[in-house]
């Protein structure tokens, strides 16, 4: 029996973390530690630790794997700017995210010196901190995506049953009677295809159906 594609309502649904995610947030005013972590939990289903002290970051930073680190610029103890060269200095792989009530020209220009990956206004709405944290795991591919992932297994199936069996896109359109286009992008996974199109491939590979879907 052929397998059903994820709908994208539930690929929505389930898109999360691929793997254990790990954020810091570094802000002075717990209120808004909390916040932040109410809302990392809840949008991105991370729990993310927080920490008060920006001296103690890097110390905080050794005992733990972190992802993202999201700091204030202004806080009592050491400054923003400061924390930031210390941050990435020990860790030039780590995200940075951040965060001021009291942006200025110059501490966004030397934010972006240090290759931060947004720099956020105070109060931020809720929204666009999803936003901003979801690109980030994006783009360090810790972002599961379920459908993302089928289409590429599809792709690649048949991709090297094609190959196997010597065949070119031309002669694969001529015995499925799908454009060479739509048969490339599927096989890049940049389109997905319906379930008569992937019969149709099947029958031309000589291989079933469920062959196609890998492991899922």
């Amino acid at each position: 029996m052929a397998k059903n594609l994820p709908a994208e309502s539930e690929n929505k649904a389930n898109q999360g973390p691929s793997i254990p995610i790990g954020v810091l947030i570094v802000d002075d005013d717990q209120d808004v530690c909390v916040h932040m972590q109410r809302l990392l939990l809840e949008n991105n289903g991370i729990n993310a630790a927080t920490l008060n002290d920006p001296t103690k970051t890097l110390d905080k930073l050794r005992e733990g794997t972190y992802h993202i680190i999201i700091l204030d610029l202004v806080m009592p103890g050491m400054h923003g700017i400061d924390l930031l060269n210390q941050v990435r200095r020990y860790d030039d792989d780590i995200a940075i995210v951040v965060v001021t009530g009291y942006p200025t020209v110059e501490t966004a220009v030397q934010s972006l010196k240090h290759s931060v990956s947004d720099y956020i206004r105070k109060p931020f709405d809720a929204e666009e901190f999803h936003t901003t944290i979801e690109a980030i795991l994006r783009k360090k591919g810790l972002l599961s995506n379920p459908e993302e992932e089928l289409h590429a297994t599809i792709g690649k199936s048949i991709r090297q049953l094609r190959k196997e069996h010597g065949l070119t896109l031309k002669q694969m359109s001529r015995r499925t009677g799908l454009s060479v286009s739509l048969l490339s992008q599927i096989e890049r996974a940049e389109s997905s295809a319906s379930v008569s199109s992937l019969f149709k491939i099947a029958t031309a590979l000589d291989s079933k159906l469920t062959s196609l879907f890998g492991s899922f």
